[in-house]
């Protein structure tokens, strides 16, 4: 089992669990270079909304979209079309990704911004 595979295993495992709450949940997804995050509905049918380094209005706030402070950018990002959708809980999915570094900041800077999970 590679890398890939074990992480893509674990979050199979995550989301089964997430799919029994019914909730809204954050996933979120990071590369190299970019972190990417989505919120999607219960039944997993539609984007509510999404943030990502790609995007320009986070772009511009930031001189790196592969660090820590871009992670906190696109949280905070996320977080306000959030509560502008009318979301305000949701559960965490880190898609198999430990939560430290990149995924741990975005995370955090979620919370700051009114998300609860």
């Amino acid at each position: 089992m590679n890398k890939k595979t074990a992480r893509l295993r674990r979050a199979k495992k995550t989301r089964a669990k997430i799919i029994e709450l019914k909730m809204p949940r954050l996933c979120v997804h990071r590369t190299s270079q970019h972190v990417y995050a989505q919120l999607i509905s219960a039944d997993g049918a539609e984007v509510i909304a999404a943030s990502s380094t790609v995007q320009a209005d986070v772009k511009k706030e930031i001189s790196n979209t592969g660090n820590k402070a871009a992670a906190a950018a696109v949280g905070k990002s996320i977080a306000e079309k959030a509560k502008a959708a009318g979301v305000t809980a949701v559960a965490f999915d880190r898609s198999g990704f430990k939560y430290h570094g990149r995924i741990q900041q975005l995370a955090d800077s979620a919370r700051e911004n009114g998300l609860e999970f």
